[in-house]
């Protein structure tokens, strides 16, 4: 008990200056530059009340009035690059100490992504990575942070032709012991799939889908945890 204890609290000072916000996506492997096609937030502090709706995009992230959006084919694979500041060199990109899982949605705009709020039942997962491997306590954000703050997801082919936003989440949960604890890390990327198919994937709503009790918000990653359900359901693979 003493040494969970002291991991938490090693972990809370840790994090306590290391938070992060989304930057970069590179398409297809190119780097589309510094907070382009993005829906930038005031500041790097994470949201942490499910039920607000800075949960959808962030602070200030209803609005893409003054963002791009970025043409791209159905198929197509897009990277999503987070650094704690304006800095690729020089730290890591994400905190060591934040543990946790690492999500990406993706929603419909019923006109431009720059008009689109995001409410409703209208997102989609299509990527979610948690616990990776529970005797080493290897977690998805351990990846991203060796890989230079990257991780990348492959949109599925079957998206009908439109505009979307692109939601990716780190949720870190090194304080999530108790709620509220869980913080959530999200940027929103606005994007024009061309091509596509048909599909009509299965919906949530962001905030609405999670829950503060869920196993994957309130948890104590430091109890020889063994497994981990992210919150939102299941991945859609299209």
């Amino acid at each position: 008990m003493k040494l969970a204890l002291l991991s938490v609290l090693a972990a809370a000072a840790i994090g306590a200056h290391a938070h992060f916000t989304l930057q970069y996506i590179w398409d297809n492997g190119v780097d589309q530059g510094q907070n382009n096609f993005l829906r930038v937030p005031p500041n790097n502090n994470p949201v942490t009340d499910v039920t607000s709706k800075d949960l959808t995009c962030n602070v200030n992230g209803l609005s893409g009035a003054n963002v791009q959006t970025l043409s791209i084919p159905a198929g197509t694979n897009i990277t999503f690059e987070w650094h704690q500041h304006a800095q690729r060199t020089g730290e890591d990109a994400i905190s060591g100490g934040h543990k946790g899982a690492v999500q990406v949605y993706v929603a419909k705009a019923p006109s431009t992504a720059a008009s689109f709020d995001g409410q409703g039942t209208v997102w989609t997962k299509i990527y979610s990575s948690g616990l990776l491997n529970a005797q080493s306590q290897q977690w998805a954000t351990d990846v991203v942070n060796s890989n230079g703050g990257k991780h990348s997801v492959v949109l599925p082919s079957s998206l009908p032709a439109g505009e979307y936003l692109l939601r990716a989440e780190i949720i870190a949960l090194h304080v999530a012991q108790s709620y509220p604890g869980a913080q959530f890390y999200i940027g929103c990327a606005q994007v024009k799939i061309t091509g596509g198919g048909s599909a009509n994937p299965p919906k949530i709503a962001l905030p609405g889908a999670y829950k503060s009790s869920d196993p994957g918000i309130t948890v104590n990653i430091y109890n020889n945890l063994q497994s981990y359900t992210a919150p939102g359901g299941a991945v859609w693979s299209g």
